[in-house]
């Protein structure tokens, strides 16, 4: 499936030096102490255990036994005997083995490759929240600052009799409106805090640097999706499942297949009794060769069955999350269009804003009407700038979501 389709690839957060690394770094502090994605480390590490189990060859059988009768022979009597053998699987059976188990553990280093990716974007989308908070609540100390000099301009206002009572109680209403969200504000950042340190597994009260602005430069590129997609190490790790199987098949076609042993035994002779020979109490030394019969073939055409049926399972799976993966990169590219035409609609708003509150600014100060209008103004750009904040604040995060599904990390971005 080739779909062409024009998206958002989206250069990110323009931001100063020291807080362009930020986000980095805690990536890195992430990858090295989440418990969930050491555990995935330590399940590939067990898997690559796997391979010395399945291709070696089996232990070599050794046995010994005591004839409580001695067996008369002509030499002598056989006192003893010690066998030795040593049991050869069919050519090529130990590497399908060998291959099975390679190729699993590969797809299981894919698994920890998208548990990273997928943390570095659930620090992502953790860290973003905590930039929106920080400006709302740097917006509303600001709102409320403007709001104190309102009511002292009111108060003088009213005390020189240009303006109504009632103008410094619109005021303290919206004062008080101001003081509830940021102290609803304060009580929202315990929970965000906790949120993300938990995936860096440590204290939930432990700071977070966060930036104090965000820019995106875009620009439109057409590109192909499933060119992006196949990186996705979910994809990768479905195909190396359908390889191992394929390895799997051919093991258990050999397994079904005769296996060869090579053995020695040893047999000591006593001296005969009455008899002379050349050979008298002469040790017997026998070397011997076994052939297994694989007579019950049911299960080994059973393990072959299971080998097919796991090669359509994963071939299955790889489609749904092929489809499940375009979906949701669909998703995340009309997120960043849309939040990015929000942004620019915001700053527009403010800075229409803006010119008009001045204006009735000044017209309240030179006739001292109309100053319901001056707040309703400061009110609404109070809400575009917390809204452009929030804009930009899901705009990363879906940007932080298309790298997650195109397996695009900090190391590539570094090269």
């Amino acid at each position: 499936m080739k779909i062409i389709i024009n998206t958002i690839i989206v250069m990110l957060v323009a931001i100063s030096g020291g807080s362009a690394q930020s986000l980095d770094d805690y990536f890195k502090i992430a990858a090295e102490n989440n418990p969930g994605l050491q555990a995935k480390y330590k399940t590939f590490e067990a898997a690559m255990q796997k391979v010395p189990q399945v291709n070696s060859l089996p232990d070599p059988t050794f046995s010994f036994g005591y004839f409580i009768s001695p067996v008369e022979t002509r030499v002598g009597p056989q006192r003893a005997k010690f066998s030795l053998t040593q049991m050869f699987p069919w050519f090529g059976t130990l590497k399908a083995r060998g291959d099975a188990a390679t190729l699993m553990a590969e797809a299981k280093y894919q698994a920890f490759l998208d548990a990273r990716n997928r943390l570095y974007f659930q620090v992502a989308s953790a860290w973003y929240p905590l930039y929106e908070l920080n400006k709302w609540k740097k917006l509303e100390k600001e709102n409320i600052a403007i709001l104190n000099s309102y009511k002292n301009i009111t108060t003088r206002k009213f005390e020189n009799g240009n303006s109504p009572m009632v103008d410094v109680l619109r005021v303290d209403i919206l004062l008080k409106e101001a003081e509830t969200r940021l102290r609803i504000l304060d009580d929202k950042e315990k929970p965000l805090l906790s949120a993300f340190n938990s995936l860096l597994n440590r204290n939930e009260t432990s700071p977070v640097e966060v930036i104090d602005s965000l820019t995106a430069n875009i620009f439109s590129v057409e590109m192909k999706k499933d060119s992006l997609l196949e990186k996705n190490p979910v994809l990768a790790e479905l195909d190396l499942k359908m390889h191992a199987s394929e390895a799997s098949e051919t093991a258990a076609q050999k397994k079904g297949l005769p296996n060869i042993g090579v053995g020695l035994d040893y047999v000591v002779v006593g001296q005969p009794s009455g008899m002379t020979s050349a050979d008298n109490g002469k040790d017997v030394l026998m070397p011997m060769v076994s052939v297994s019969i694989p007579l019950f073939r049911k299960k080994y055409r059973a393990a072959e069955q299971e080998a097919r049926l796991m090669q359509e399972s994963f071939s299955l799976q790889k489609k749904n999350v092929l489809n499940t993966l375009v979906s949701e990169f669909d998703r995340a590219s009309f997120t960043l269009q849309q939040q990015q035409q929000l942004v620019r609609l915001y700053e527009e708003q403010i800075s229409t804003t803006r010119q008009s509150l001045n204006l009735l600014f000044t017209a309240y100060g030179n006739s001292g009407k109309e100053f319901e209008e001056v707040l309703r103004m400061q009110q609404q750009l109070l809400q575009y700038q917390k809204n452009k904040a929030t804009a930009l604040a899901e705009f990363q995060t879906a940007q932080a979501k298309i790298n997650y599904l195109t397996a695009k990390t900090i190391h590539d971005e570094n090269k």
